[in-house]
């Protein structure tokens, strides 16, 4: 059957480093990238969320809990653009990550492995963000309409990212976050023909990781 969309997962498994894959690639990250501009955000004050003015908690939340798409355009004037937003990264090790230009923020390319980076700072104990705690229960409450993806492998705290792209008339699907066992993973995917195709394979491919991980089959496949 012809391959109707391209798709790249990572998990990684709490405390044993234990990791399944398969796929790989860059992607564009969507609304996943709200998760960054905040981390971006919180960097560059230098604190966590008492660093930060009402206006731009406010901003974060929208932006994340929401999905807010204006509020994610002044975060990324917030955080110096396309060169503030690459700083960060780099301050993060994100080695395969690059920041849209000319406030594109949804056009950040990324990988699922990087993904699992940026999930490593917001929930893994001894990292460095400022107030991740903070950006990790904006990460839980996501209103209930976007909550899907990775949720259906069990992750409780996630943000996804969905994107009609108008050069090829087909959709971006991601979805990114954590279980609450500890267990950190990321699906990106794009080519669909429709957004329900992409979000049930995305939904899939996160199944796939879990039971991998958990049911003692860890593995790395193309």
């Amino acid at each position: 059957m012809e391959r109707r969309g391209r798709l790249s997962v990572a998990a990684v498994a709490p405390g044993t480093g234990a990791a399944a894959v398969r796929g790989g690639g860059l992607f564009v990250t969507a609304s996943t990238v709200k998760v960054d501009l905040v981390a971006a955000l919180l960097l560059r004050r230098g604190g966590g969320p008492d660093e930060l003015t009402p206006g731009e908690r406010e901003l974060a939340e929208l932006a994340i809990v929401r999905s807010d798409n204006a509020a994610a355009s002044e975060l990324y004037l917030a955080v110096g653009g396309g060169d503030g937003l690459d700083a960060a990264y780099r301050d993060l090790g994100l080695v395969e990550t690059t920041a849209g230009r000319n406030g594109y923020w949804g056009l950040t390319t990324t990988s699922a492995a990087d993904r699992v980076r940026l999930l490593r700072h917001v929930f893994a104990d001894g990292t460095a963000l400022p107030g991740r705690s903070w950006l990790a229960g904006l990460m839980r409450g996501v209103v209930p309409e976007q909550v899907w993806g990775v949720s259906a492998a069990g992750a409780t705290a996630l943000k996804n990212g969905w994107l009609p792209r108008s050069a090829t008339g087909r959709w971006v699907i991601d979805s990114f976050g954590a279980r609450a066992d500890g267990t950190l993973l990321a699906v990106l995917s794009d080519g669909w023909s429709e957004r329900a195709e992409g979000v049930a394979a995305v939904e899939s491919a996160a199944r796939w990781a879990v039971t991998a991980l958990h049911g003692g089959r860890a593995a790395a496949s193309g």
